[in-house]
């Protein structure tokens, strides 16, 4: 499996890296995955939020150092 896509949101504040991470999704190919990279809290509960309310898949979402990393997968 190739690695996923990266947004690199870092410098960005909600609702920044997640409209860059639907910004990405639209127009991601289906089955690929992204890792949105963001140093605002918030986004490790609002990514994962409307990928599943808009019916995606959540990979995972993890603290690096000052930083969140979520990976989503496009499903549809």
């Amino acid at each position: 499996m190739s690695e996923p896509r990266r947004i690199d949101a870092r410098g960005s504040y909600c609702p920044g890296p997640l409209m860059e991470m639907i910004a990405a999704i639209k127009i991601a190919d289906v089955g690929e995955e992204l890792e949105i990279l963001s140093g605002d809290r918030g986004s490790a509960e609002d990514i994962p939020a409307w990928i599943a309310k808009v019916g995606h898949e959540h990979i995972k979402t993890q603290k690096i150092d000052d930083y969140w990393s979520i990976v989503v997968k496009k499903i549809k």
